[in-house]
């Protein structure tokens, strides 16, 4: 078992919960990366590749340390819909969600002494139909502006989801299945 200290790469609150999950100290640092897709990039590249961004940013600031990063990609159609600025982005987003189904792409990148690893989750969700009233009222809340797709499943927007085929931590923001896969393979669970 390794001793080198653990970095988690994110200030998700989120990202938090899941990762003390698995029993291990870890401290935080906000990775700073410039998060725009790049042209002719896939939802679930541009997933990858910021996760690994974002884990060797904080890696290059701590280099004897793990570092663990993640990003999560809501995607309709091929399409990343990214975090709404506003209410009229979040309003446009909830509604291309409603009444079908999307792709939430999470990846977690782990890298440390000699080691470096992604692995990509991908679920799909399932929204029931909303109506402007819903939408109207799930933005008052304040809940979807800093969230991929505008919702987060852990809250309120979780009464929209009829069904979800994958993994219900990818959606919330750290797949825990495949952190796992990262952490034995490093050695350090």
């Amino acid at each position: 078992m390794s001793r080198a200290p653990l970095i988690l790469a994110s200030r998700s609150p989120r990202r938090r919960e899941l990762l003390s999950l698995f029993g291990l100290p870890f401290s935080v640092r906000d990775a700073d990366v410039d998060e725009s897709p790049l042209k002719g990039e896939s939802p679930e590249e541009m997933t990858g590749r910021l996760a690994r961004l974002k884990s060797e940013s904080v890696a290059s600031l701590a280099p004897d340390s793990w570092v663990l990063g993640g990003d999560t990609t809501v995607a309709v159609n091929g399409e990343a819909l990214g975090k709404p600025a506003d209410r009229a982005q979040a309003i446009a987003m909830l509604e291309r969600l409603s009444g079908g189904r999307h792709d939430v792409i999470s990846a977690v990148a782990l890298v440390g002494p000699g080691f470096a690893g992604v692995e990509v989750s991908h679920t799909l969700v399932d929204f029931m139909e909303l109506t402007p009233d819903m939408i109207a009222a799930y933005c008052d809340t304040r809940e979807p502006y800093d969230k991929a797709g505008g919702y987060g499943i852990q809250g309120p927007a979780g009464t929209f989801v009829r069904e979800i085929h994958g993994s219900y931590s990818g959606v919330v923001g750290l797949p825990l299945y495949e952190t796992r896969m990262l952490l034995q393979r490093a050695g350090l669970v």
